[in-house]
Order: structure tokens, then C-alpha cells, then sequence
């Protein structure tokens, strides 16, 4: 349809997961349109089918013209020969309206990084689309209401692109970053991760002025230089949930540490997700959270019904009896 070269990724999600042969095929060929080459394992892993199917999909390419070529190496793969293109794909009604209306959502939740950008693919998109359906995607805007914070201030298309690819790569970054209330400081920053919460940026990972992880508004990153010093994300990393759990810190009005006797393993399944398990000790763990009310982390610490010491803040030593009385007293 029109200059549009590829199906986005979101549909390539949705074709994968359909389990006929016509779809894998065709997903096998976006599959090798967007990459230099794939192994035959991965796309195994992917289609959730045997490399012996995979290979029959390359077969029935092969057999209608597309030069898919057979790559050596340990594992073994496939590309498509180099500088061949397809013609422009098309989409039917229900791919196109998906589409125009991804992009109108994604500019109002704020996970696009230019709105100029937005409004071009869109007018892109309805300059080739049928009347009938241009027509209903104006009746749309007229009448949808999207409800959704206040977009915040978007950090540019430069910005997104670097910081996914060095996370990608891991290579460590310097940047400037203008900090709540600060003056423009230099970071040097291993990222470990990029995501959107409610609309804004966040770039999460090791910084070495600060010598541990930090969470980043990556609208205040500026002036990005690449380094060539490489590093290992650790093994157990999990960017939501550490994203999460600094988030709360940040609007926490109180910061709670507390030991918690439970065994590692147990504690990681039963404290709440957003509490940071910081370290074993003995038979204990201690934890740490934020919260804006301290009778609520009193009553969430007593739930866990285990024993546990308060190491922080000291105000919320007489909390905790006054609210395990009140337990006591109702039962």
C-alpha cells in the first residue's frame, strides 16, 4: 500500500501467533526482510514449530521467486539475497484502520518521540487508503476521545534510537542530564534498559557517578557520546520492575527498610513487586520500599504475617504497634 515497505511489528507479533502454514511462511519472509540473516533455530523458537518445518516455508519461497539463500555457520540460517526488495505490501480494512489508529493512540499516550513524524505517516497512510475507509477514520477523530494524562515533554527520535541501540550493543554512554532542581551534570551510564511509563521516557542502568543504578528521564539526556568501553547487564536483570520500584521511590514521601524473615526465595514471590529485595541475611532478607503513608506500610509489613524488624524510618517502630494492637484487639 502506497510507500509502506514493511508490515509493523505489532502485526508480525499477531501473525506469528496464528498457526497456519500460509501465515508462518509470510512470517518467515518478514522475518528475513528485517534482519541480514536468521538462524533456522530461531525461527523455529519463534514459529514454535521444528527446523524441518522451517525449511519446507523456505522451500515454498524459493518455489515463488524469492532468492532466500542458505547461510554457513555453527548454526546454520537463512537471508535474502542481498539488494533484493519487494514491492509495497498491501493491507486490507481491518490491517489499516489497526494501523491509523496505533498511531493516533500511540501520539496521545506519548510513545512516539515527534509528532510531526506521526502526522506525516498518517497522512501518508489515508492518502492511499479507499474513500470509504478515510472517511470513517475522520468520523473517528471527530468522536473518539482518548482518556489519558497530559503528554509529557518527548525526548527526540535521536535520543530513543542511540539509547536502545548502545543497550542493544552494550556500550557504555556520556551524556549531559539536567537533573530535578540541578545544574546539567556528565553521566557516564551503562543502560540495562529503555521504557514508557504513563507517557514518559526512562533510560535505567549503572551509573558511574553515582556508582549504582539510576533511573534517567530520557527528555533531560542530552548531548549523547558513545564510548567504547563495553559491559555486562547482569544476569538476573529485570527493567519493568526496576523501573517500577525507582518510580514509587520517587513519589514515595517516606522510604522504608526493613528486615523481613523469610528465605530469599520465599520473599522474592511474597513481598509486594514493587518492594526492592536488597539482600540475604541469615534466614532474613531486607527489603526497601516507598510509600506516602507510614500506618500503610505498617499493615502491608504485618500481612506478610512473618517476623520482620523496621530499620527505617525510626517513626515507624511506634506505628507498627500501635496498628499490631489494633490487629490484635479485632481478632
Amino acid at each position: 500500500m502506497g510507500d509502506c515497505g514493511q508490515i509493523p511489528t505489532g502485526f508480525r507479533r499477531n501473525i506469528t501467533r496464528m498457526y497456519y502454514p500460509t501465515s508462518r511462511v509470510l512470517t518467515v519472509l518478514e522475518w528475513l526482510q528485517a534482519r541480514d540473516g536468521v538462524s533456522c533455530a530461531d525461527l523455529a523458537r519463534r514459529l514454535e514449530v521444528s527446523p524441518r518445518s522451517v525449511r519446507r516455508y523456505v522451500e515454498q519461497l524459493q518455489s515463488m521467486g524469492i532468492p532466500v539463500e542458505s547461510t554457513r555457520g555453527r548454526h546454520g540460517g537463512y537471508r535474502l539475497r542481498p539488494g533484493f526488495k519487494l514491492p509495497p505490501l498491501s493491507f486490507n480494512d481491518d490491517e489499516a484502520l489497526a494501523l491509523a489508529l496505533g498511531l493516533r493512540a500511540a501520539k496521545q499516550i506519548g510513545l512516539t518521540t515527534a509528532a510531526p513524524a506521526t502526522e506525516s505517516a498518517l497522512a501518508k497512510l489515508e492518502r492511499v487508503f479507499p474513500a470509504h475507509l478515510t472517511h470513517a477514520l475522520r468520523s473517528l477523530e471527530e468522536t473518539l476521545i482518548l482518556t489519558a494524562k497530559s503528554q509529557p515533554i518527548p525526548p527526540t527520535t535521536q535520543t530513543v534510537l542511540t539509547l536502545g541501540r548502545v543497550c542493544l550493543e552494550r556500550r557504555r554512554i556520556r551524556f549531559e542530564y539536567e537533573a530535578h532542581r540541578a545544574d546539567s551534570l556528565n553521566r557516564e551510564v551503562d543502560v540495562y534498559g529503555i521504557a514508557v511509563h504513563e507517557g514518559r521516557w526512562y533510560a535505567i542502568g549503572h551509573c558511574h557517578l553515582r556508582d549504582g543504578v539510576r533511573l534517567f528521564r530520557a527528555d533531560r539526556i542530552q548531548n549523547i557520546q558513545t564510548l567504547e568501553t563495553p559491559f555486562q547487564r547482569p544476569s538476573d536483570w529485570d527493567t519493568p520492575r526496576q523501573v517500577l520500584e525507582r518510580l514509587a521511590m520517587w513519589a514515595a514521601r517516606w522510604t522504608v527498610v526493613a528486615q523481613v524473615h523469610l528465605p530469599l526465595e520465599e520473599a522474592r514471590w511474597r513481598v509486594p513487586q514493587r518492594w526492592v529485595v536488597l539482600e540475604p541475611d541469615g534466614d532474613a532478607v531486607r527489603v526497601r520500599f516507598g510509600v506516602g503513608s507510614l500506618e500503610w506500610a505498617a499493615r502491608a509489613l504485618i500481612s506478610l504475617e512473618c517476623r520482620f524488624s523496621v530499620l527505617e524510618p525510626p517513626e515507624l517502630r511506634e506505628v507498627v504497634r500501635r496498628v499490631a494492637l489494633e490487629v490484635l484487639e479485632t481478632h
